[in-house]
């Protein structure tokens, strides 16, 4: 525990009362804001934050930091607030230009914008996903590297959350997961005030939330007054001691300090209005200007002596690891810095040979397993599962342990079973990744990326290293029918900034997608795979083509600049659109086909290298088995797209191929028709 003394009963309030004075200062001098919770939470803040918190100002970055997460992101001057007065690189002008561009104290917390924020916040409830996230990786960690008296990996994950988090339903998701794995060092504390933005929860939120979290298996503390730091700190001290997560239970007031708006929503969203704000100062004794703390207050809070101590304690100890394990103190160093190890490229390349000697025909989810299979042998980092769909996302490797938690304990694997949880698992591993030491993968169906959608966007928003592998990519999964056949979703999932996707014909082109979404540093990537086999298919070219996104599979015949037309295709109809080839050639049409397994790589490339694949002045047609408003960007006037523009039918996959027009007479005919329009304008 923190080295910290209790600051004398004056002091402390006014410690307290600072947050709440910064907190009402900025969100009025913004007119935007929630100033309510972080004056209510003051003194539950500042019994973690004072008493509790292992963390160093100094070094927001330092590997056995108490990771702290703040989910109920909308208070988030609470957390500027805490990390300014705490000494790290926040200064008070960045506090006054709240909500401001460019500043570094944007509406809700973002994660590689202000120093110390450990993950982007506000979309309630995945804040406190993130944290099980978070805790499992630091017990993986743990479980893997620690040794006898050199406990190198062993801090804690606190949360605050509130009442939309508890009432979202992702919580229910991660808290159940985080009370089966049994995650002693995650530690939330629920800011129960009664209040959401409509008003009193009481009319809409009357679960009984202690019971809902010992079901969970939680150790539950509570309620306590949130507004006692000694009741606080006693609860945070049973906390830290039980062998499960805990949940306290904080009862507190709403703008606390607020003479006409405390306990009331009209403290939750919106400024308190000059008036107010000059009421609540006379009404706390907070004689001071907007943003002027006082010295003594300042040097109460200041957390930078007692953690550049408690970072130096564990660079010994760390120290001493490394000349008596040297080879695992190297590999933890690795796995943190979120390099990939020596060799790695060399078993990529390796891999690919192989597939390309086998030119084996199957589903590219049994060729995404055939990648993870290669990967995982030279990247112990890698850890992934499914949503209760291991079977059929192939996510499971030959020698992956599976994560169990029983009465022998805590038994590590790389392999998580997540259950039917599609939210809560992409969320959990946004905090894998965000906590660093893994690379993290998840999977489910296509169509229930719907269900993870809002994680999928944080990942990208938060710009962390996560592969979501979506299998049954489209019609083509056939007899489950249209609940169950993505249409839309590749589409959409490419219309997420940052968020690269990729839909691979083959073995080669799923387990290049693999590589780069591994090699890649500052994003998520979303593999869409299908059900049904799909053959190997020949190519010319080399990894690096492949890599760019979209490349020439095919030639027309005669060579270059024989071509007509172009065909650009993705997935299983990759397969199509060659047949077709075939067939024109026949028939004295030499046409080149284009494979895009990700059209978010290739609208990065140089424009010498896209109209190198597509070369202006050729009409062209694109197929995929989903929505056609997408593809027009690439054929555009004068070209043709096919694909599905409404939901599926029940049906053997070929069948609804066939319904649809997806066949290569139809493509054929689609060429021809494009031409013969060509001839006559």
């Amino acid at each position: 525990m923190p080295d910290a003394t209790t600051p004398p009963l004056p002091l402390r309030e006014q410690m307290c009362n600072a947050l709440r004075a910064l907190a009402m200062d900025a969100v009025q001098k913004a007119n935007s804001g929630h100033p309510g919770m972080p004056m209510g939470m003051a003194e539950v803040a500042l019994a973690l934050w004072h008493r509790h918190l292992v963390h160093n100002p100094a070094d927001p970055q330092w590997l056995d930091r108490d990771r702290f997460v703040l989910s109920n992101g909308h208070g988030s001057m609470l957390l500027y607030s805490l990390l300014h007065l705490t000494g790290y690189d926040l200064p008070m002008v960045q506090l006054s230009a709240f909500r401001q561009l460019h500043s570094r104290t944007p509406g809700h917390p973002e994660v590689g914008l202000t120093p110390g924020v450990e993950t982007t916040t506000g979309p309630l409830g995945q804040g406190l996903a993130n944290a099980v996230g978070m805790a499992l990786a630091e017990q993986l960690l743990a479980a893997e590297f620690n040794r006898p008296d050199f406990p190198i990996v062993d801090h804690r994950t606190y949360v605050f959350a509130g009442d939309g988090c508890l009432m979202e339903g992702i919580s229910h998701e991660a808290a159940s997961l985080a009370g089966t794995w049994r995650l002693h060092k995650l530690v939330v504390i629920y800011d129960d005030n009664g209040i959401s933005i409509d008003g009193e929860v009481k009319h809409w939120f009357t679960d009984d939330t202690a019971a809902r979290f010992r079901a969970y298996g939680w150790n539950v503390i509570g309620p306590v007054d949130g507004h006692d730091v000694d009741a606080v700190d006693r609860a945070i001290v049973g906390a830290r001691d039980a062998r499960r997560p805990s949940l306290i239970v904080a009862r507190t007031v709403i703008g606390k300090g607020s003479p006409n708006r405390a306990g009331s929503e009209k403290a939750h969203g919106e400024a308190l209005g000059e008036r107010e704000v000059a009421a609540t100062r006379a009404a706390i004794g907070w004689h001071h200007a907007p943003f002027d703390v006082p010295a003594p207050v300042a040097a109460g809070w200041s957390a930078r002596a007692a953690g550049g101590r408690r970072q130096a304690q564990w660079n010994e100890l760390f120290a001493g690891y490394q000349r008596r394990h040297p080879a695992l103190a190297a590999e933890y160093r690795r796995r943190m810095r979120g390099e990939l190890p020596t060799g790695f490229a060399e078993a990529v390349a390796q891999a690919a040979a192989s597939m390309h000697d086998k030119r084996e025909s199957v589903a590219t989810r049994k060729a995404s397993q055939l990648a993870i299979e290669r990967l995982a042998e030279v990247l112990p980092e890698m850890i992934g599962g499914s949503a209760d769909l291991t079977g059929s996302n192939l996510t499971r490797w030959v020698n992956a342990a599976p994560l169990r938690v029983g009465d022998d304990g805590f038994s590590p694997g790389r392999h998580v079973n997540f259950g039917v949880r599609e939210f809560g698992m992409s969320a959990i591993a946004n905090g894998i990744a965000l906590h660093g030491g893994f690379i993290a993968f998840v999977g489910t169906f296509l169509v229930f990326s719907d269900y993870a959608r809002s994680a999928l966007r944080m990942a990208a928003l938060m710009r962390q290293r996560v592969v979501f592998v979506f299998t049954h990519d489209s019609i083509g999964l056939g007899e489950d029918g249209p609940t169950h056949q993505a249409v839309e979703h590749a589409a959409s999932l490419r219309l997420i900034p940052n968020m690269d996707v990729w839909r691979p014909c083959d073995t080669v082109e799923t387990l290049l997608a693999w590589a780069h979404a591994v090699e890649r540093r500052d994003g998520p990537t979303s593999l869409l795979l299908s059900r049904q086999s799909v053959p190997y298919l020949r190519r010319q070219v080399g990894q690096d083509d492949v890599r760019r996104g979209a490349y020439v599979i095919s030639e027309a015949a005669g060579g270059v600049g024989q071509a007509r037309a172009v065909l650009i295709a993705t997935g299983s109809e990759v397969a199509l659109a060659m047949q077709a080839q075939d067939r024109l050639a026949q028939a004295g049409v030499p046409v080149r086909v284009v494979s895009m397994p990700s059209t978010t790589v290739f609208d990065r490339q140089d424009a010498a290298y896209k109209s190198a694949v597509l070369p202006e002045g050729l009409p062209r047609v694109a197929i995929e088995a989903g929505v056609t408003d997408f593809w027009w960007k690439y054929v555009r006037a004068g070209g043709a797209v096919l694909g599905v523009d409404r939901f599926g039918e029940s049906a053997p996959a070929a069948d609804v191929y066939k319904h649809f027009g997806l066949t290569v007479e139809n493509l054929v005919a689609t060429v021809e028709a494009v031409l013969s329009r060509e001839s006559k304008s």
